[in-house]
């Protein structure tokens, strides 16, 4: 799947990922209103308005990016209707030839971790049939509890021609509480950085691992070392836009070939119609304000690459 989204990449000339993560409070009024009339105030009505503001914004904008990363979280919210919307959003999706990057930050260990990998990358066993329950691309994980936690997705990501974006140093602003402790006066993050590259190793596509790693926007210094630290990982860049990343801030994270890194943009790209900038296509044009998001993101990030 690596190979699919380096294509991707290099095809629409955008290292981008539209983060679809629907607050309620991003989903203008008419959406709400009309999921509402046909559903109540139900979780089954929050399911149907994020299904059909996720659709909308997907099919205005599929045909400039690569990829897409919904961020489970803001499903699981609304429970069993709310996980129903998620994977109607990946079946979308990939109906459209996108990449899906499930967001969903598992770390466990044994066989639980396995089950994790299986629900959301891999096959079940349901007596002699087997099923793909989610069926994303690639999955976020969390590596705090180690290889145990992380083997059981790289064995399955094999066996699926899948990947992993595995956090090592993330945007929040108490991330350095425990990623930038020093262990033999180097930082944890770039310990991990280490990790993901070894795991990496064993997982290659044609040019680049089916294993990456997250790294925020908002540290480009960082950026720039685990950058050489991972030659052959792809980096998953969150934090441009809403949370003050700038394409001139994202150089680093690309090899001198303009691949090596996807930059995700969640509010900026799908509330773009909220800010002044796009304020002129209007709530009713929802879809419309987040292409001209994902144009706009796309040519700063290219025109700083090629500055640099």
């Amino acid at each position: 799947m690596i190979n699919k989204l380096v294509a991707k990449i290099k095809e629409t000339g955008a290292p981008i990922v539209v983060g679809l993560d629907p607050m309620m409070n991003y989903i203008p009024e008419q959406v709400q209103k009309k999921a509402f009339e046909e559903y109540g105030e139900t979780l089954e009505g929050a399911a149907e308005a994020i299904w059909q503001f996720n659709k909308e914004i997907v099919d205005k904008t599929y045909d400039l990016i690569p990829a897409v990363k919904p961020q489970i979280a803001m499903y699981e919210q609304f429970g069993i209707p709310g996980l129903e919307a998620f994977k109607k959003t990946v079946d979308y999706c990939k109906e459209k030839d996108l990449v899906v990057i499930g967001d969903i930050k598992r770390g466990d260990i044994g066989s639980t971790s396995a089950a994790y990998a299986v629900g959301h990358l891999g096959r079940v066993q349901v007596g002699s049939k087997t099923y793909v329950p989610f069926d994303e691309d690639f999955v976020t994980v969390n590596p705090y509890l180690g290889s145990d936690g992380v083997n059981p997705f790289i064995d399955v990501c094999k066996e699926e021609k899948k990947g992993l974006f595995i956090l090592v140093k993330t945007s929040n602003p108490s991330s350095g509480e425990f990623q930038d402790q020093l262990i033999d006066n180097r930082p944890l993050y770039e310990l991990v950085g280490e990790k993901v590259a070894q795991w990496g190793a064993d997982c290659m596509g044609d040019e680049y691992s089916y294993i990456g790693a997250v790294v925020g926007a908002t540290y480009p210094e960082m950026g720039k070392v685990l950058r050489k630290v991972m030659p052959k990982s792809y980096i998953l860049v969150p934090g441009y836009g809403a949370q003050g990343g700038q394409g001139k801030d994202l150089v680093h994270f690309f090899n001198e070939d303009g691949l090596g890194a996807i930059v995700n943009s969640s509010r900026g790209i799908i509330a773009a119609y909220k800010q002044e900038a796009y304020a002129q296509y209007g709530a009713e044009n929802f879809g419309e304000a987040s292409r001209a998001a994902v144009q706009a993101m796309t040519a700063d990030i290219s025109g700083a690459l090629a500055s640099r």
